[in-house]
């Protein structure tokens, strides 16, 4: 079992092994959103209070829970290179941050399309909202160091900054119980009821389903453009690009 584990350490063998994997996960993600999206914006009751504008959480909550595990991802993907050198987790960080950053734009998009007829404004310095932004930048700093410093050691910095802002991570989580807050209080949770009915509700946990399992589908594809250019010279790379089974 470790042994088998350790193998997708291994550039080569997680490229050619991931690509069994996509046109499966293309079609399991695929069901999951059409069927969630579709519940949601058209079969869902309207909320009693907010109407039809609530609809926007089956797009702002997968992206929210989304924006936050992927960046937990990359922290965890930057500790196993720095502890370990593993070349497939330095890969995986530097594959997933453009992702998560853009998840954690269309957090805040939406929360401003959700906020403008439900406050009254765009936008507020909501300790939730305040932190989600920070996160953007967390995000943007990571793409920076990456862009900005030599390939030998922007997967150390890199590394360094994700994981110190992970304290920003709970921050979000728990900010509308910690502090006097404008944000609603938690929409969606694993390990309790659902606050809302179930008709609201199944849609809801489909498109969350729906967009982790669009990110991993992102996150293969990227990892494999990224394998590709970092191994451009080895032989089975040369194989590969020729034609030749590796």
């Amino acid at each position: 079992m470790w042994q088998w584990l350790h193998s997708w350490g291994s550039p080569r063998w997680f490229y050619l092994r991931s690509g069994r994997l996509l046109f499966g996960l293309s079609l399991v993600t695929a069901g999951f959103l059409a069927v969630g999206v579709f519940s949601g914006l058209f079969l869902a009751p309207a909320d009693y209070q907010q109407g039809e504008s609530f609809r926007i959480i089956y797009i702002h909550v997968p992206a929210a829970v989304l924006s936050q595990n992927v960046y937990i991802t990359v922290a965890l993907a930057g500790a196993v290179w720095l502890i370990w050198r593993v070349k497939v987790a330095d890969v995986a960080a530097k594959a997933a941050a453009p992702i998560g950053m853009l998840f954690c734009a269309l957090t805040l998009l939406t929360g401003a399309v959700w906020g403008k007829p439900t406050w009254g404004t765009w936008w507020v310095w909501d300790a939730r909202i305040t932190s989600t932004f920070l996160l953007l930048f967390l995000y943007l700093g990571i793409l920076a160091l990456r862009q900005g410093l030599p390939e030998s050691t922007s997967g150390r910095s890199c590394a360094v900054l994700a994981l110190a802002g992970l304290v920003n991570i709970p921050v979000i989580k728990y900010s509308v119980e910690w502090w006097f807050t404008l944000h609603q209080g938690k929409t969606f949770s694993l390990t309790q009821a659902p606050s809302m009915p179930a008709e609201m509700y199944w849609p809801l946990l489909l498109t969350v389903i729906g967009f982790h399992l669009l990110f991993l589908l992102a996150l293969l594809l990227a990892m494999r453009a990224e394998i590709l250019e970092r191994e451009q010279t080895r032989d089975w790379v040369s194989r590969l690009v020729g034609g030749y089974s590796p």
